[in-house]
């Protein structure tokens, strides 16, 4: 179906328009803000996209994926939404005991009533129910300041779930766990939360992506319940039949005042042989994955140990793709490959009972994924890391770090690391 009202404009400011945009958007129950900040890849499908709206809606209760499926077939247009980390309960059977404090179900993706998409200065306005021009109209009519007053009016006051020497002990239990042959990579996380936190969202979301612009950012709001999201990390594509997935493992710190030294932080990383030995572990584990639902030997390394920079952290980064079988869905896809392998470990199912026995907060959208459904089937998800979770409704706020375990992971270096993680967002919750 083709959208009943569009329009196209020039936008002078386009920084400022998204500010209103977001805005604008915040108003309706449901919306989701895809931003890439201008990064450019040759796997980048969109620059800025904002979905509003839900004129049908997928929310399933039981067979998740089965029910995705069934759900996208005949769809015309692109639809948006998440997969939580919890969605492994019923791809692995795998429970979370935690209670789920942000509220976020398993599974929700909807085909949004209104789409804005702006590419460079260019905006396109696509609804079925709203006047594209008065829709354009309304939103340049919003003051983008009135947020500024907004982000540190009351600094947050964040807990952490575990202690540093609690957090130490898990390390080297699960190192035991190594040495004895259960295991030879674990993503251990662990979370900082407040309760009773007033919070804007759509401040603290562009106050995080002024400090830490990133190619994956998304602003989600689920009803009452939000995902403020600063991501560097691709789960996985599909595009022009080819799938394409971009772990991230090896992470340090940057040095912005010094040059010199944040070259030699970035040279240190290349040639870190810890940081190499867990990244090559996540491609293992990504390439198996995809070799169960692509054609044989269509797999392949395209790049190993890439070194990019962010604007918090140096990054490792590889990128795997693989060409799928005939008959392979969506539903096969995420069966084969969800959750993601650099926030598991190897191999995925122990290692995904073992962050259940050893972290103590159910993850939740966290480490899960949001992302687009194009109506031929290819699709688009992020990892969703470097991220606030918000219920608005009972105030509580969570985030969660972590990072992958291996033998030889320095117990002390690798909380540091969650703490370099972290900073961005730290900075800005005051």
């Amino acid at each position: 179906m083709l959208p009943k009202y569009s329009s196209q404009h020039t936008i002078p400011q386009p920084e400022k328009f998204k500010i209103q945009m977001l805005i604008w958007a915040n108003q309706f129950n449901i919306c989701a803000l895809l931003d890439n900040h201008q990064y450019h890849s040759p796997h980048q499908n969109i620059d800025c996209v904002m979905a509003v709206d839900a004129v049908d809606a997928c929310l399933p209760t039981d067979q998740h994926l089965q029910q995705l499926s069934q759900w996208i077939k005949g769809k015309t247009k692109r639809v948006f939404g998440h997969l939580s980390y919890d969605l492994k309960e019923s791809i692995a059977g795998i429970v979370s005991t935690h209670e789920n404090l942000v509220g976020f179900p398993e599974l929700y993706f909807f085909e949004p009533d209104t789409v804005l998409e702006l590419k460079g200065n260019i905006l396109e306005i696509n609804s079925q129910t709203l006047a594209a021009q008065e829709v354009f109209e309304s939103i340049s009519s919003i003051d983008p300041l009135m947020i500024q007053s907004l982000v540190h009016r009351n600094p947050v006051q964040m807990q952490a779930r575990m202690s540093k020497e609690q957090y130490l002990i898990k390390i080297r239990s699960i190192q035991e766990h190594i040495r004895k042959g259960d295991c030879y990579e674990l993503n251990f996380c662990q979370e900082f939360f407040a309760q009773e936190a007033s919070i804007d969202p759509i401040a603290v979301y562009f106050a995080l992506n002024q400090v830490s612009p990133n190619p994956f950012a998304c602003f989600y709001k689920w009803n009452q319940h939000f995902l403020l999201c600063a991501s560097p990390e691709r789960y996985l594509q599909q595009k022009n039949n080819r799938l394409i997935s971009q772990p991230i493992k090896g992470t340090l710190k940057r040095d912005l005042e010094n040059p010199e030294q944040d070259q030699f932080l970035e040279d240190q990383l290349r040639g870190s042989v810890k940081d190499q030995s867990e990244n090559v572990m996540v491609v293992d584990l990504v390439r198996n994955d995809l070799s169960r639902v692509c054609k044989p030997g269509s797999v392949k390394v395209e790049e190993l140990f890439g070194i990019y920079r962010f604007p918090q952290v140096h990054q490792m980064v590889s990128t795997i793709v693989g060409e799928p079988a005939a008959g392979m869905d969506l539903c096969a896809i995420l069966n084969a490959s969800f959750p993601m392998g650099s926030m598991t470990g190897a191999p995925k199912f122990k290692v995904m009972q073992l962050i259940e026995q050893y972290e103590e907060s159910r993850r939740g959208l966290y480490s899960g994924a949001v992302g687009y459904i194009e109506p031929n089937g290819d699709f688009d998800f992020n990892v969703v890391i470097r991220s606030i979770l918000y219920n608005q409704e009972t105030k509580y706020l969570s985030y969660q770090v972590g990072g992958g375990i291996t033998f030889y992971s320095d117990a002390e270096k690798e909380y540091e690391e969650c703490l370099a993680k972290a900073g961005a967002i730290m900075q800005v919750l005051g």
